[in-house]
């Protein structure tokens, strides 16, 4: 199957709530590579790359976010060519 890159941006309350590090785990778990990365205008920003199926239930873990987390604002958005992300960091 191929391989898929999106960019998702979400901002709500997501600093401090461990979001990096659930991106991280949650993306592990799914086989998923890119980065996770905390901005200064209180948004998180992640570039993800998997298969298409895989990629869809990490987007539902995003949605939700950890515990703590509460979700305000949700983008997703394809980007085309992919990346060829070996690895998942947080920045």
């Amino acid at each position: 199957m191929h391989s898929k890159t999106i960019y998702l941006n979400i901002s709500g309350r997501v600093h401090g709530v461990g979001f990096r590090y659930f991106a991280k785990h949650k993306a592990m778990e799914n086989r998923i590579f890119g980065w996770v990365r905390n901005n200064p205008d209180g948004t998180v920003e992640i570039e993800a790359e998997g298969n298409p199926k895989d990629l869809e239930t990490f987007i539902d873990s995003m949605k939700i976010g950890p515990v703590r987390a509460a979700i305000r604002q949700f983008s997703v958005s394809e980007i085309t060519p992919p990346r060829n992300f070996t690895s998942f960091i947080i920045r």
